[in-house]
């Protein structure tokens, strides 16, 4: 499986320009490659990004997460996501498994990783526990 070439680019865009709130990938099998699926303005909420994940069908996505430490300094911490939920098709769920070194080696310079079935998963609450 490859990887589209403007993957990297969008990525330097939300880890250093702060351009995105998050991207969310999918993988476009007669293309045999990874895209871009969508991204989330700056202005976006988590929620938003939740939203935009399919219910029934697998994606990786990134979102950068900004919250305040308990010394209140203003902090940024980017999650890569692999959202498999259980009510995918099999085959789907194959292909985003074996496929997700391939992207995330294109995607170095993220956080955290959270592997998700469900929406429990990618709480707000996961991610704020993980970035402290």
């Amino acid at each position: 499986m490859g990887v589209a070439p403007n993957i990297r680019e969008t990525f330097v865009e939300l880890q250093m320009k702060k351009a995105f709130r998050y991207v969310i990938f999918k993988i476009e099998e007669k293309q045999k490659q990874v895209v871009v699926e969508k991204t989330g303005a700056t202005t976006e909420s988590y929620d938003d990004f939740l939203a935009s994940l399919p219910e029934n069908d697998c994606r990786y996505a990134l979102y950068d997460f900004d919250f305040v430490t308990g010394e209140n300094v203003q902090k940024s911490k980017i999650f890569f996501i692999a959202w498999s939920p259980s009510t995918s098709r099999i085959r789907a769920k194959m292909l985003y498994s074996t496929s997700k070194d391939r992207i995330k080696h294109e995607l170095d310079g993220f956080h955290y990783e959270i592997q998700a079935t469900d929406p429990s998963e990618v709480d707000i609450e996961v991610l704020r526990e993980r970035a402290h």
